[in-house]
């Protein structure tokens, strides 16, 4: 793991959790998940080169230096010239996962926050990606960066919970931007795989070119994190909103039904935008609220 110390991250003090995550709800988006990635699970697609595997690539005579161990006796004895079965080789599957950790995903007013809603997002997937042999990678942004290599197995499940119990960045935490650790996957995902990016997808758009780049090499998943007070304002009187990321105050007289509808207004265009540069870029494109059960909101979304 690479990136500053866990004093950059705290727990939020709202924290609820996920909440349930019932092992057969999961199990039932095995397979949506694997239509997300089709063609990308072991057996399923072909591989480059040639070498141990269950699909024939080639079958041509023996030369000298090829593993005795893929002579085929049926061919040789049929043609009276001994032959070599060449296979196409399966490779495992590698899922990165990009998680935002930003300290404005502390931010919830509904059931839960941001971050618990992306915290079930990255067990869900992370518990998926380890099936069938596959590996488990894992960077944050919007803090420190953090890096966890591709694992497997028991193995990458731990070193996900660990990472996920420290939280999120701290006010004023120095932000590694979600794009720049988007490109920083793209130069570590080298063969092709699956990418899952969880985010409220708020500031700047940086992401947008990384996005793009990643979807013409992997199947890409971009989650969307949002809660209904980002939406809406209400007619609570004046409140002093704070940006938990910038530091900057605004005084709000939320009673002013122009000014809340101004708001909204402002939010739907904005998200509306969100929405069609991320399917520009080539992402499957899933929006879960803080509110109700988004784990049914994710199993759609992937169907």
């Amino acid at each position: 793991m690479t990136g500053a110390g866990a004093g950059s991250l705290r727990v939020p003090p709202g924290r609820q959790g996920p909440g349930p995550l019932a092992a057969a709800r999961v199990d039932s988006l095995d397979l949506a998940l694997a239509k997300r990635g089709a063609g990308l699970f072991p057996g399923d697609r072909v591989a480059a080169g040639a070498g141990l595997g269950t699909e024939l690539a080639q079958l041509r005579p023996y030369e000298l230096g090829d593993d005795v161990r893929q002579l085929d006796a049926a061919a040789s004895a049929r043609t009276g010239v001994p032959h070599v079965r060449l296979q196409i080789p399966e490779r495992t599957l590698t899922t990165w996962l990009v998680l935002d950790v930003s300290a404005g995903m502390a931010f919830g007013t509904a059931e839960r926050l941001k971050s618990d809603v992306a915290e079930g997002v990255a067990l869900v997937i992370g518990r998926l990606a380890t099936r069938r042999g596959g590996r488990l990678a894992v960077l944050t942004a919007g803090g420190p960066e953090r890096v966890l290599p591709p694992r497997g197995g028991p193995l990458a499940q731990v070193g996900l919970r660990r990472l996920l119990s420290e939280g999120v960045a701290a006010d004023g935490v120095p932000d590694a931007g979600l794009g720049r650790v988007l490109y920083h996957a793209g130069r570590l995902a080298r063969q092709r795989g699956f990418v899952a990016v969880v985010s409220d997808f708020r500031g700047p758009r940086d992401w947008r070119r990384p996005m793009r780049t990643l979807a013409a090499h992997h199947r890409l998943l971009a989650v969307e994190v949002r809660d209904p007070r980002e939406e809406e304002l209400p007619p609570a009187g004046r409140l002093a909103l704070v940006d938990p990321e910038t530091g900057r105050v605004m005084d709000v007289d939320t009673s002013r039904r122009g000014l809340r509808e101004r708001f909204a207004a402002a939010a739907r265009a904005e998200r509306a935008e969100v929405a069609a540069e991320l399917r520009a870029s080539g992402a499957r494109h899933a929006v879960l609220w803080t509110r109700g059960d988004w784990l049914r909101e994710l199993g759609r979304a992937l169907q």
